[in-house]
């Protein structure tokens, strides 16, 4: 054992503690989501199954790692069944994490919290039903159906004419965001869960509802009694007046919209400490069993050889060396990760020289992941031959085949350009290279006509830019007199 910790201690590097660090920060996250949730007891077995799988690749507990590698593929089925509207809100909160409003609670929102309450006072003491809703960080337009958009400015009056029993929006829910109405007369997600609550009218349901699909804070009043009922994180409870839904008010929006306040680096250590040591610990083990590996493995690795930055005038002389041997040394699990199609040595031809000249390969000419370290090359020197190549202005020939049609006769084929500039070998020079276009064929041609011709080049000419230039062939014809 001594011996085990003492090899993790040696081989241990900063990219393993950054591992071990982002997979801490995820499951934390994940445990103090499903904190709350009903089903976090499930959460709890599922992941001591994870730790016992954990232990048993760490031990070498052949049997027992792979009947629970079987059984997960059930439960990463299950999880998805039992947790799909908690998933979906972690995801949802994910996405809108780091477009969260850089705000704190301020008097704006203080404003919105008097007006809310002292409407629903009134309302109240007049026994007119009410159903308002406060959207939290989470979007609520999944949840919502019907209803008008207003995007109006909050006030007493505009609320109070809302829930006016002759109002079409009566009986929906009015959406409040921002200190604006942002809808009224919607419909909410009706609530499952009600056996605990006793005999709850639609409004209460409807709030129960969308507090059990997202972190809104839904106000009910009772349009039978006129009592004030908030619904919250699954729960609903009534309050004895419209004082204390203001004291509610304001922990919802300090919540949601939280000071700006430095905490000591001792209290953030101490606040939810069950939670961050779980997730140090499950982070520890996860990594002891996929990321750490007790031995290194070497791998050779054929990969091909790029010549790159060579100049247009300038060419390799073939044969050469196209591929060589790289061998690789380090953990199995890094040579699991990388791609070794991604693998080549890049030779840097810039500052080539004319002739033959030995080119040493180099551990900087290939490029791989950090983890994995690079044991030796083969061949450790090739050889190339370069040169430069001449700029000459090659003459364009045109190939015809067939006979002209009895009734014309040819006056004359005029190409366009009559030459081309290009780059040849040295060699080649003085070997009166002719360029010659793909055969035209005479026997359809009935009037003068012009067209694009294809050029043909042996293999030793380059051309500017790589590619022929366009040809243009003119056969100029007459038509024969008696």
């Amino acid at each position: 054992m001594q011996g085990d910790v003492s090899s993790i201690l040696t081989t241990f590097r900063v990219q393993d503690l950054v591992d071990i660090l982002m997979i801490t920060i995820m499951i934390y996250g994940l445990l103090m989501w499903f904190k709350k949730t009903a089903s976090r007891f499930v959460l709890v077995g599922i992941a001591l199954l994870g730790i016992v799988y954990l232990l048993s690749r760490y031990f070498q507990l052949f049997m027992t790692a792979v009947i629970l590698q079987s059984v997960f593929a059930v439960i990463i089925f299950a999880v998805i069944v039992l947790f799909q509207e908690e998933l979906r809100r972690f995801f949802e909160r994910l996405a809108i994490w780091g477009r969260v409003r850089k705000k704190t609670y301020s008097s704006s929102e203080e404003h919105a919290a008097e007006i809310i309450a002292e409407t629903v006072r009134d309302l109240s003491a007049r026994k007119i039903g009410a159903l308002i809703v406060l959207q939290g960080k989470e979007p609520l337009e999944r949840h919502l159906q019907g209803g008008t958009r207003l995007e109006g400015i909050l006030s007493q009056p505009i609320l109070e004419s809302i829930f006016d029993p002759g109002s079409s929006g009566h009986d929906g829910a009015a959406v409040i965001d921002q200190g604006r109405i942002v809808a009224f007369g919607t419909h909410l997600p009706l609530s499952s869960n009600v056996q605990e609550f006793g005999n709850l009218g639609l409004r209460h349901t409807a709030a129960l509802g969308l507090s059990e699909r997202s972190d809104a804070l839904c106000i009910v009043v009772s349009e039978e009694r006129g009592t004030i009922s908030v619904a919250r994180d699954k729960e609903l409870r009534i309050l004895d007046n419209a004082a204390k839904l203001k004291v509610v008010l304001d922990d919802f929006y300090e919540k949601k919209l939280p000071p700006k306040t430095t905490l000591p680096i001792f209290l953030w250590f101490r606040e939810n400490l069950p939670e961050k040591a779980t997730a140090v610990l499950l982070a520890c083990l996860i990594w002891l069993a996929f990321g750490y590996q007790r031995e290194t493995v070497q791998r050779d690795f054929m990969v091909p050889v790029e010549y790159r930055n060579l100049a247009a005038d300038w060419v390799i002389e073939e044969p050469k060396t196209d591929e060589a041997k790289i061998m690789l040394k380090g953990p199995e699990q890094a040579f699991r990760l990388f791609d070794a199609k991604k693998l080549k040595i890049s030779l840097d031809m810039s500052q080539i020289r004319q002739g033959g000249q030995e080119v040493t390969l180099t551990k900087d000419m290939i490029r791989t992941p950090s983890s994995l370290s690079i044991v030796g090359i083969k061949p450790e020197r090739i050889h190339v031959t370069a040169y430069r190549l001449l700029k000459v202005s090659l003459p364009v020939e045109v190939r015809t085949t067939g006979s002209l049609p009895p009734n014309v006769s040819l006056q004359r084929i005029e190409v366009t350009p009559p030459s081309v500039s290009a780059f040849i070998s040295p060699r080649l020079r003085n070997n009166g290279i002719v360029l010659r276009t793909k055969p035209v064929d005479l026997s359809s041609i009935r009037s003068t006509t012009t067209f694009n011709a294809e050029l043909l080049f042996p293999p030793e000419v380059r051309f500017i830019g790589d590619s022929p230039p366009e040809i243009s062939v003119t056969v100029r014809v007459r038509s024969k007199t008696r």
